[in-house]
């Protein structure tokens, strides 16, 4: 539950309901196309580089029990920044709403959350767990070569942007 919520609609459309918006962070989300809006469901993640330049990238998401995870390559500039300064921002184009949640990305390295973030991603990407990353066969062009690390989301402010009627904009902090 929220500690605070603003309703950011300049046109009186009624503050989207936290209910909602939780409902939709504890569903997992298709990413192919055809499966979502606009035409599919796209994750976007924005972190810090040392010197301070944004950096975003899409990515593949999953949800377990309500808490958002995404992984990524070690030698991607998406990790190195996470290891430098884990603030980010990862954003999800989803139905009723688009998604923007603003916090920070800590790695999961093992134990029995590893283990339910790889069954959940194995889905739609054959991974496994080893040692404190994942690994695979093949990941996203860009994705580049296991390990995989695994970053749980860890949001401090969430935003809901609606797409469809009554539309509206919210902001929550959590």
């Amino acid at each position: 539950m929220p500690n605070a919520t603003r309703n950011l609609d300049g046109y009186n459309s009624p503050p989207i309901e936290w209910d909602a918006v939780e409902q939709q962070l504890k569903t997992n989300v298709p990413q192919a196309p055809g499966t979502g809006g606009p035409s599919r469901h796209t994750a976007w993640l924005t972190t810090i580089g040392a010197s301070g330049v944004p950096h975003v990238r899409p990515l593949g998401v999953v949800s377990v029990d309500g808490v958002w995870y995404f992984n990524s390559s070690a030698e991607t500039r998406k990790s190195r920044n996470l290891a430098h300064d884990g603030r980010c921002v990862l954003c999800l184009a989803t139905d009723p709403f688009d998604l923007v949640l603003e916090g920070t990305a800590t790695r999961v390295t093992g134990g029995p959350e590893l283990d339910a973030v790889a069954t959940a991603l194995a889905d739609d990407w054959p991974c496994e767990v080893d040692g404190d990353a994942l690994t695979a066969e093949f990941s996203a062009p860009s994705g580049g070569k296991p390990p995989y690390y695994v970053f749980r989301m860890d949001p401090t402010t969430v935003y809901a942007f609606g797409t469809r009627e009554p539309y509206g904009a919210t902001r929550y902090d959590l």
